[in-house]
């Protein structure tokens, strides 16, 4: 299959995702209507859709799967789910940290991703709770020369901030969030698990929400990375308000009408992959 062909594929998915959600359900015979795609390709859609755990196939359509707030899905498991959006944002949001910047990258998988894109960037202060973030940038700070390992010039240097391990190998709770209240940084890249209108960012985990509060209050610029399936999605506990943040880089799966609504609050929406719209990259 091409690019261009999964591209078609992943905006189709991504628009019965958004009516899936819209509506409570949809019939496979009203999206092969509205969609002008055959029965087949519609349930093809279906299928993967429900592969993600992001819908649940009934007889003769789909609705939303009914998750509970409080579900944290492990490292291991997201790390799965929507492997070329997270890598499309990594790619857009490392253009963002500059030479020599204090920098604060908030746990999960995208943030993982976005990691591996930042470790050549010269002279970073890296402050995370990610216990597989401090990982990427201390597998690559050292280079072998004839008296053995060395520090590779320009290398991060790296503070991870201590506290409770979470199933999403984040860690939260008193001892990071004092470290992170006395910090500053130039910019935080925040991964979450719903963003919405009425909830803004939002995780299944009470502790984690409170870590990145603090995150959120110790940065001067926030950029959030989010990939289409979390639009409408709503944890929990809600740490922070569309009118805190920055940037939203998300991928090109995001339905037109959701980016209408971010970009109506926003100051700045970067959709990462796409082409032929002026906050596209």
């Amino acid at each position: 299959m091409s690019d261009q062909q999964n591209l078609l594929a992943e905006q189709r998915r991504a628009l019965i995702l958004d009516e899936v959600r819209r509506r409570g359900g949809v019939r496979v015979n009203e999206l092969t209507r509205r969609l002008n795609v055959s029965d087949m390709t519609v349930r093809r859609d279906l299928d993967a859709l429900a592969r993600q755990g992001v819908v649940e196939k009934v007889h003769g359509g789909a609705v939303p799967v009914a998750e509970a707030t409080t579900h944290e899905p492990g490292f291991e498991a997201k790390s799965a789910l929507e492997l070329s959006a997270k890598e499309d944002i990594a790619r857009a949001a490392a253009r963002m940290a500059a030479r020599g910047a204090a920098i604060a990258l908030a746990g999960g998988t995208t943030a993982f991703a976005l990691a591996q894109h930042l470790v050549d960037i010269p002279d970073l202060t890296v402050v995370t709770n990610s216990v597989r973030v401090a990982e990427v940038f201390h597998t690559s700070q050292r280079t072998m020369s004839a008296s053995g390992p060395q520090a590779r010039p320009g290398a991060a240097t790296v503070v991870l901030t201590g506290g409770v391990r979470t199933p999403s190998d984040t860690l939260v709770g008193p001892v990071a969030d004092a470290a992170i209240r006395s910090l500053h940084f130039d910019v935080l890249f925040i991964g979450v698990h719903g963003i919405s209108v009425e909830a803004g960012l939002s995780t299944p985990n009470l502790a984690e929400a409170e870590t990145n509060r603090h995150f959120v209050r110790s940065a001067r610029r926030v950029v959030v990375l989010a990939d289409h399936t979390k639009w409408g999605t709503v944890g929990l506990s809600s740490f922070a308000a569309l009118d805190e943040v920055d940037v939203l880089v998300t991928d090109a799966g995001l339905p037109p009408r959701a980016r209408a609504e971010i970009a109506e609050r926003l100051p700045e929406l970067v959709v990462a992959g796409a082409r032929g719209n002026g906050a596209d990259v």
